[in-house]
């Protein structure tokens, strides 16, 4: 074990637990990944782990990025904000978004958590817009 420990969140779009400069990952060294989220990190080549809160009222920020989402709603609920559509996802959901423009919004009065592993991947459409 490297860390053992809460993830500190240091933005907005939360805090990054872990990151890894490259895939495949190189598993060598005992440095703590962990750091303040810049979109900036998603876009380097590497993964992201990452512990997003959205705050009751929170602004639905509509951004497309060049990777591969894996999500899962840990606390609360959220709506996934789409082009042409909207979908609820509560506690124990899990999402992929394969690059798509999107947007989460939290329409409840309690601030929801999720988890989201992002990898690097191709465009898609005009591809990212943070």
């Amino acid at each position: 074990m490297i860390i053992d420990g809460g993830v500190p969140i240091t933005g907005a779009a939360g805090g990054m637990a872990w990151q890894t400069a490259s895939i495949p990952a190189d598993n060598a060294g005992r440095d703590d990944a962990a750091g303040p989220f810049d979109f900036a990190h998603i876009h380097r080549g590497g993964s992201t782990f990452l512990l997003v809160e959205i705050p009751p009222d929170a602004e639905a920020c509509m951004h497309a990025t060049d990777t591969l989402d894996y999500a899962v709603v840990i606390a609360g609920e959220v709506v996934l904000v789409l082009e042409t559509e909207e979908t609820v996802l509560r506690a124990g959901d899990f999402l992929v978004d394969r690059g798509v423009l999107h947007a989460m919004r939290n329409d409840t009065d309690e601030t929801a958590t999720m988890a989201v592993v992002t990898l690097p991947a191709h465009p898609v459409g005009k591809g990212r817009t943070v």
